[in-house]
């Protein structure tokens, strides 16, 4: 049981850092002048977990804070993925 713990932590870990490394080669890539493909794994990225991240991160670069699409629906996102973090950490999932 624990070791399922272990993996489920380190699997929310490691989404939400992904999540920060894509947001910042965005902002640089932005920077350089190179253009993005798009948000389709960014929003991926934050189903799979990565909301609250991605969220705090586009904050503090200030990075796309005019883009409705994302300042609407990270926060719900943020939600959900805590409501699933909730019930991970407490067993559904693994019983």
């Amino acid at each position: 049981m624990i070791f399922l713990y272990i993996l489920f932590s380190v699997y929310i870990l490691s989404v939400n850092f992904y999540g920060f490394r894509y947001v910042k080669s965005m902002r640089d890539g932005d920077e350089t002048g190179e253009s993005h493909a798009g948000d389709g794994k960014l929003f991926l990225t934050a189903l799979l977990g990565g909301a609250p991240l991605i969220f705090v991160s586009l904050l503090t670069m200030r990075y796309r804070q005019t883009s409705m699409t994302l300042m609407i629906l990270l926060p719900i996102l943020i939600v959900i993925n805590i409501y699933c973090f909730f019930l991970g950490f407490r067993g559904i999932y693994f019983m």
